[in-house]
């Protein structure tokens, strides 16, 4: 069974940092990745996904940001429970 770690924001923060720093150190992206992943202990790809959702969030990539898929998020549930209590009634 794996064990499922949360990293705080300022360590995903400082992992992409770390990344984005070093990648001129390296041949390609994923080099770099899959330096810093183990200094972070994550996954590459985990690392991966961090950088590619602050891409998103500062416009370099296109997609929804981080604020848009919470809000989209809640407005589903509302939705959802809108529509229970409307089938209640």
């Amino acid at each position: 069974m794996r064990k499922t770690t949360t990293y705080s924001p300022e360590v995903r923060e400082r992992a992409v940092r770390m990344v984005q720093e070093h990648l001129n150190d390296y041949p390609s992206e994923w080099a770099a990745i899959e330096a810093i992943a183990p200094k972070i202990g994550c996954a590459s790809q985990t690392l991966h996904g961090w950088i590619r959702r602050q891409q998103t969030d500062a416009g370099q990539r296109p997609g929804p940001t981080t604020d848009e898929r919470d809000r989209l998020k809640a407005l589903e549930r509302e939705n959802r429970e809108l529509r229970k209590a409307n089938e209640i009634l």
